[in-house]
């Protein structure tokens, strides 16, 4: 799946500090640099990424690519960790965080501790480590309740929940550390980003991984409203691309923002069609309608991004569309059900 990550990064030996490593996202930034022959440390300290990706990471590679690898396990709260985990590293690409608008909202002093004091941290310990670049895990909530669409890095509303305001206080402190220390910065808004590792289990479960769990199980799939509210889906390959592309690509100014997504956006009555269709042609026939329920709190209505600022800056080219994603997916969701039913 990271075969892009070879041709972009030939010829390039650099030193890389992925942090949330053992995250949905980082796991894969880790597997695409470890398979370019690059030197990877992944920092995280488990609080929701699991060791299980990063070992899956490993078996998939040749065996030597564990020679190039280095983990550390630790909190981005502490500085001391941040600094030492930037040491000799050309590139962060800055994963960690704690995701989740209701988890925010249930705690939200926890996550301003790990996504604004964590970062924080991070971006000033790459200032004194003189890291050639920051590319950091900013997030479409940013957007708030701005209506128009398509979704532009140049016009944004008010944050709808805590979540939303640590991601763009990121952005803020991105681009003060950029004024006032030269640090360079890419702030990357993802757009509800899905794939491989993405866990299924908890409260706070990204939606497609936690209904293809449920339609396995034949339990009852819920959706919040009234399956009209649309996002922006993006496969996880399309992410990871844009992590390398930001890290290596010239960029005359200091601190920047991309949309990371499609450009299109689908419906949850549409994910929810294609999800049942795609698992029946693989075997897995699923009997019941979905539930609807409240809106959820904090949600936005509709999502789509303008990408045109990436494909022009970054050279950034989406690779999967939702449905190929998907396709892609599956395989990884039924293998890990189909684990964790026989545990």
């Amino acid at each position: 799946m990271y075969e892009f990550a070879r041709e972009l990064l030939q010829n390039q030996k650099h030193r890389w500090l992925v942090t949330g490593a053992a995250g949905f996202i980082g796991s894969n930034i880790v597997e695409a640099l470890l398979a370019a022959e690059q030197e990877v440390v992944g920092l995280d300290n488990f609080s929701t990424g699991h060791r299980r990706n990063l070992d899956e990471v490993l078996e998939v590679l040749p065996s030597e690519a564990a020679s190039r690898f280095t983990f550390i396990e630790g909190d981005i709260r502490d500085r001391e960790t941040c600094a030492r985990a930037v040491e000799g590293v050309t590139y962060v690409l800055h994963q960690a965080a704690l995701g989740s608008v209701p988890r925010s909202i249930a705690d939200p002093l926890t996550s301003h501790d790990v996504n604004v004091t964590g970062f924080i941290n991070m971006l000033d310990a790459a200032r004194h480590a003189k890291v050639e670049r920051v590319v950091y895990a900013a997030s479409s909530s940013t957007y708030g309740d701005e209506p128009n669409l398509p979704k532009r890095e140049d016009r944004i509303g008010n944050p709808l929940s805590p979540y939303a305001a640590t991601k763009f206080m990121n952005e803020v402190y991105a681009d003060v550390w950029a004024r006032v220390y030269e640090q360079p910065a890419v702030g990357l808004r993802y757009f509800n980003v899905f794939g491989p590792r993405q866990d299924p289990d908890g409260a706070y479960a990204a939606v497609i991984p936690k209904w293809v769990a449920a339609m396995l199980d034949k339990a009852q799939v819920k959706i919040n409203g009234d399956g009209e509210t649309s996002r922006d889906f993006c496969f996880v390959a399309n992410a990871v691309q844009a992590n390398l592309r930001a890290a290596i690509t010239d960029n005359d100014t200091l601190h920047q923002v991309y949309n990371v997504a499609l450009g299109d956006q689908t419906s949850l009555n549409q994910l929810f069609a294609m999800l049942r269709d795609k698992l029946r042609n693989l075997g897995h026939d699923y009997p019941h309608d979905p539930e609807y329920g409240p809106f959820r709190k904090g949600d936005v209505r509709h999502s789509r991004a303008d990408t045109s600022k990436a494909i022009d800056a970054l050279g950034y080219a989406p690779s999967h569309r939702v449905e190929a994603g998907i396709e892609a997916a599956l395989p990884y969701y039924i293998a890990r059900a189909t684990a964790d039913a026989k545990v």
